[in-house]
């Protein structure tokens, strides 16, 4: 799919692709190779919530991984699902994009860390925060794209006539002291495709 979980606007740019879900799970699986049971935290209340998690269900039987949805709506629930989720094994978390989950970063990157789960999440901040990966659109490069399109429309062209663009460029985000917290190797060919080492 080509549809991206925020929906434009002026910009003509999309945040996301619905299937940068299998690129995280793929991810968590290469940085936690044990993972066999994700959840995946979302905000069902908007559109992009269910789609990036039935993107993620599609790919998630060839990497022999089982994953279930978790509504993020309070801090209480989170917690509870969380610490329910934490009891079995080999569990691991994808962190979506929404208002709701950024709202709850600190308390999100402070369970995984409690309960030992590797994450992977949408945002550096994340990773800069104390989770352990993070992978998505480089936003400096998305700005520049746009006050291009600020350019072109400024020159007479009609905003509606510009197509819109989904991110070209991702930055791989791995926090190695994280890595180390969990008893993770990072693998040297993760440590390549990297644009951020956080020691």
């Amino acid at each position: 799919m080509s549809t991206a979980w925020l929906t434009r606007a002026t910009t003509g740019f999309t945040a996301y692709d619905y299937s940068i879900g299998g690129k995280w799970l793929e991810l968590l699986k290469e940085i936690a190779p044990r993972t066999t049971r994700a959840v995946v935290l979302r905000e069902a209340a908007i559109g992009a919530g269910p789609a990036l998690f039935s993107s993620i269900q599609t790919v998630a039987p060839s990497f022999g991984v089982e994953v279930r949805p978790l509504d993020t709506r309070d801090a209480k629930e989170i917690e509870r699902a969380i610490t329910l989720f934490a009891q079995g094994s080999n569990g691991g978390l994808i962190v979506t994009g929404s208002a709701a989950v950024s709202s709850h970063r600190e308390l999100i990157v402070a369970l995984a860390s409690r309960y030992q789960l590797p994450a992977i999440y949408y945002s550096t901040r994340f990773a800069a925060d104390g989770g352990l990966i993070s992978y998505g659109p480089d936003y400096v490069d998305q700005f520049r794209l746009a006050a291009s399109y600020v350019d072109r429309i400024l020159k007479g062209e009609k905003p509606a006539e510009l197509p819109v663009q989904n991110p070209a460029k991702f930055e791989l985000v791995i926090n190695l002291k994280t890595a180390k917290s969990l008893g993770l190797t990072v693998s040297p060919s993760l440590l390549a495709r990297a644009n951020q080492i956080i020691e």
